[in-house]
């Protein structure tokens, strides 16, 4: 055999399994046709978020007469300069798992790799030439891409997917955005931000659908107050290219609109990429668009994997990393523990952020449990006075009968960075009491927790 392991794709998935495969002494190589580090590094996670600190920056300028500093002037976004940051620092990141490759001693095989045999990858090299390399294991991590509709198709100038609202020339004068989950509703509140005239269309009757529902109404305040047009229970039925600008037609519980705009970005989900990967040639089962496996990321044939986005479960960068560190750590002999996919943090950062895990209230009451339900508002906290953001709150939601911490839902400044306390307390089965009893340093974002804590059991002492 060549190797112990091969990967096919070098996401968050794939190269942070790779690493760790190779901390366990295997031979690793990863066989990937584009960037290292994959969508999320290169046109995911890391970038959009350069372009989001560029927004907020601008809006800090904007606003900076609110916190008693006068800016003389005309401030503007150069949405050029904005872009071109924004690819540096993937391009950065891209190069940082060069290094840690080099440093783990993993062989990069440029070009795209296909199953032939369970022990058997074929790539097409760049030079146009194909290769076979064999292995004891296979793991497949070949990640999703953005999701096309029929009425939706992009043409990557007037309808564009995520890459190239990442990468475009010019920053248009208007834009319609077709989906609210988190990738949609991170590109409106950047363009909006920056001066762009953002409409929002959701199908579903509420923005970032999968959130509590007092999640979403605060998100859709908080858009609203930056002018953004929100629109629900609405689905574009068709859209006209044929002239400067593009003409939408969107269905609305009100009847048809028709919306007039310089581009249409879709952001309707992703599909998985496992097509031309040799599923059907090797006997690999799939089930709706997904590879099915076991708890330790096993397919139905010996020695092939699969993580990430092409199984079932979220999509989510943090959850390929540690499906694939698991998957390793069997593969190796090891015990790992399975992964609890009932206790996975996930984010999204608008303005404000949102982080939530756990049960929301409405999935709580329909599993039957009786609740105490605690909520802290951003209104009341002193940092989040001080620094000028008092938009949101901290919802958490307890088993009234154990004290169990079944769900928690924060929206407002920088609760990203904040939910992984409410990660690890469930991990460690935290209840309530104890999460009031642990004394939170003042003043901070972070003591709205405990409030919150506190509120479910009438015991709130800022409220």
């Amino acid at each position: 055999m060549d190797y112990d392991l091969i990967i096919i794709g070098s996401g968050p998935g794939g190269y942070v399994a790779a690493i760790r495969a190779s901390q366990l002494k295997m031979k690793v190589a990863v066989i990937e046709r584009a960037e290292l580090g994959g969508i999320c590094l290169n046109w995911g996670c890391i970038p959009t978020k350069s372009l989001l600190k560029s927004a907020q920056v601008f809006d800090y300028l904007t606003h900076a007469s609110d916190y008693g500093i006068s800016v003389s002037g005309e401030v503007k976004p150069d949405f050029t300069a904005i872009i071109a940051r924004s690819r540096s620092v993937a391009e950065g990141m891209s190069k940082g798992i060069q290094f840690l490759f080099r440093k783990n001693n993993i062989f990069h095989i440029k070009g795209n790799g296909k199953l032939i045999s369970h022990d058997t990858v074929e790539v097409d090299e760049p030079d146009g030439t194909k290769k076979n390399y064999t292995a004891k294991n296979v793991i497949l991590a070949t990640g999703a891409r953005s999701k096309e509709l029929p009425n939706l198709k992009q043409d990557g100038k007037k309808i564009i997917g995520y890459r190239e609202a990442m990468t475009l020339k010019k920053q248009p004068e208007s834009m319609v955005v077709v989906g609210s989950g988190a990738i949609g509703s991170e590109f409106a509140a950047f363009y909006q931000s920056i001066g762009t005239n953002v409409t929002l269309v959701e199908f579903l009757p509420r923005i970032v659908p999968n959130e509590d529902e007092e999640v979403s109404k605060q998100l859709e305040r908080s858009f609203k107050k930056m002018k953004m047009k929100v629109m629900t229970d609405s689905s574009v039925e068709s859209v006209d290219t044929s002239g400067d600008k593009c003409r939408v037609t969107v269905k609305t519980p009100k009847g048809q609109e028709i919306i007039e705009t310089d581009i249409v970005f879709s952001a309707v989900g992703v599909t998985t990429n496992i097509e031309g990967i040799g599923l059907e040639k090797t006997g690999v089962k799939t089930e709706k668009g997904k590879v099915i496996v076991d708890d330790f990321y096993r397919t139905n044939v010996n020695g092939i994997f699969a993580i990430g986005d092409i199984v079932h479960g979220p999509a989510l960068a943090h959850v390929a990393s540690a499906e694939g560190i698991i998957c390793v750590e069997k593969m190796a002999g090891l015990d790992p523990e399975p992964l609890d996919y009932g206790n996975i943090p996930g984010c999204t950062y608008t303005n404000p952020e949102i982080a939530s895990v756990g049960m929301t209230e409405a999935a709580a009451r329909e599993a039957g449990y009786q609740l105490k339900i605690g909520k802290f508002p951003f209104t009341a906290s002193g940092k989040a006075s001080a620094a000028g953001a008092k938009d949101g709150f901290i919802k958490l939601i307890f088993d009234a009968e154990y004290g169990e911490l079944l769900g928690a839902h924060m929206i407002g400044a920088n609760v990203t960075e904040m939910i992984a306390e409410i990660v690890v307390a469930r991990k460690l089965e935290t209840t309530a009491h104890e999460i009031i009893k642990s004394v939170h340093p003042h003043p901070t974002m972070s003591e709205a927790i405990m409030e919150a804590a506190a509120a479910a059991y009438d015991e709130v002492i800022h409220l």
